[in-house]
């Protein structure tokens, strides 16, 4: 999802490859719940969800696209990055709050990334196991995948910056292409054997009123995760020729990306649900066993993805600690001597006492929350409704206001800001549906 093509510059500035990395950095994980969110919405709530979110995300990348050079638009100074545009329109204040929020929810995407890749994991270990005959024993649950994955992420950890993993980022990127189209191709191929489109205009039914409200707003929680890229959208400009003016090329760039990847979405979540119906899964690629070759090798690009995809939101984290403690302690031996360690065809390697401690210590906080709260659906869901309204919408309106000088309640500032509200509602019960949805099924359990 949303960093992983921050890292390109070899693109040539357009709005074509500006339209390449927002398409990139958006589809990821989050696709692969779509088809469980149509399926608690039904057929006509889940497109106009949908379509709704689109709206939100162009209306709060337009607004962006104006903040990226301050106090003007078009001739003012450049904001390289999203937390630079909070700082010089919101002050130092907002920055520490957009900052905080902005390395939680890195965090947060470790773990849901950690139970992502442990479930794809187990379905290759089941989809193998089927091959011997229907009275296997298939049942594996995923506390040790994630610990391997864990394990795996220890190592990577290691490496040292950005600028040591281009190769990292690219690979996780033409994987969530690799695995989205699959589970969309997956989708129709079984509509087309089914024979019928599945699925009720009013989603699957539940045990009760209070049940379905939960299910419908852990939905918009999901739905939430999977669309904005409003963090990373800056950096994107960044690499914007001009003239034309970059807000200008940005926001067309937008509004194609926009429009191709809500395409997109509601091919996968529609042919999803047409083809499972209630029985939809919270993750699309579960649902299907054959052909075994190419559900492994769905699941398989997922891991690989999620590897990369770890890494580029644990990685700003890593960078931001070490630089503070380091430049707080510039004498401290733990802290910033290196040694240098060779190994047999490896080039030689910098080792780093705290770095490895720290990002360990990391690496196995992430895994053990993942390993006690292992819910697909309804950490997306927390994890979308956390960032939807302060990173997406919040900020970018309030430094639209100070920047265009928009007076309190006149027309437009109360546009925006009820604008806001109605998000801020949105998120809200997104939020609350999804920490219903984990107390229910750590209850279950019990």
């Amino acid at each position: 999802m949303q960093l992983e093509l921050s890292t390109y510059i070899f693109l040539s500035g357009t709005v074509w490859s500006a339209v390449a990395h927002i398409i990139s950095a958006v589809i990821g994980a989050g696709v692969l719940s779509l088809a469980w969110s149509t399926a608690q919405l039904g057929w006509i709530a889940a497109p106009i969800a949908l379509f709704f979110f689109a709206l939100v995300t162009y209306i709060s990348a337009s607004l962006i696209c104006d903040c990226y050079r301050s106090p003007d638009p078009i001739t003012g100074t450049r904001n390289h990055s999203y937390i630079d545009a909070v700082r010089v329109n919101l002050g130092k204040k907002w920055t520490w709050v957009c900052g905080l929020l902005q390395y939680v929810s890195f965090y947060g995407t470790g773990i849901a990334y950690i139970i992502t890749s442990a479930t794809s994991m187990r379905e290759i270990q089941r989809s193998n196991c089927y091959r011997k005959g229907a009275n296997a024993d298939c049942q594996t649950g995923k506390n040790i995948f994630m610990l391997i994955f864990g394990i795996i992420q220890i190592v990577t950890s290691q490496i040292p910056d950005f600028h040591n993993m281009t190769w990292l980022s690219v690979v996780a990127a033409l994987m969530s292409f690799c695995y989205s189209f699959i589970g969309l191709a997956l989708g129709f191929s079984k509509v087309i054997d089914n024979r019928r489109i599945k699925g009720s205009i009013v989603g699957v039914p539940a045990k009760s009123a209070a049940q379905k409200i939960w299910l419908v707003f852990q939905a918009l929680g999901d739905i939430a995760f999977a669309y904005p890229y409003s963090i990373i959208l800056l950096e994107i400009q960044d690499t914007l020729k001009s003239p034309p003016p970059e807000n200008q090329t940005m926001k067309k760039a937008s509004m194609s990306a926009i429009v191709i990847t809500t395409f997109f979405y509601l091919c996968c979540s529609g042919f999803g649900y047409a083809a499972f119906g209630n029985d939809t899964p919270g993750n699309l690629l579960t649902g299907f066993y054959e052909p075994f070759w190419l559900v492994d090798f769905a699941n398989a690009c997922i891991v690989l993805h999620l590897v990369g995809g770890y890494q580029v939101y644990s990685q700003p984290v890593f960078a931001f600690v070490e630089k503070k403690l380091t430049q707080k302690f510039p004498e401290n031996k733990f802290l910033n001597k290196f040694y240098a360690i060779k190994l047999p065809v490896l080039p030689a390697f910098q080792l780093n006492f705290f770095r490895l401690c720290f990002r360990t210590f990391y690496v196995m906080s992430t895994t053990a929350i993942a390993m006690a709260f292992p819910y697909f659906n309804q950490v997306l869901g927390i994890l979308g409704a956390l960032n939807f309204w302060p990173m997406t919408i919040y900020f970018p309106v309030e430094m639209y206001i100070v920047q265009r000088k928009i007076g309190a309640w006149t027309k437009k500032w109360l546009l925006l800001e009820g604008f806001s509200m109605i998000c801020l509602l949105v998120s809200v019960v997104g939020l609350i549906g999804s920490i219903e949805g984990i107390i229910s099924a750590k209850l279950a359990k019990m």
